[in-house]
């Protein structure tokens, strides 16, 4: 459960990352889901 609890935080600050750091376009925005995505997998 606690695993859990760690990638749910880690999703979520990531989310809140992307979107402070003004992504302009779309592909811009995929772009940075899918950093997110690969750090959230390299963490579990």
């Amino acid at each position: 459960m606690r695993s859990f609890l760690k990638v749910a935080a880690m999703a979520t600050l990531m989310l809140v990352m992307g979107s402070l750091s003004a992504c302009n376009t779309a592909e811009g925005f995929g772009r940075d889901m899918e950093k997110a995505g690969q750090s959230i997998q390299k963490s579990v």
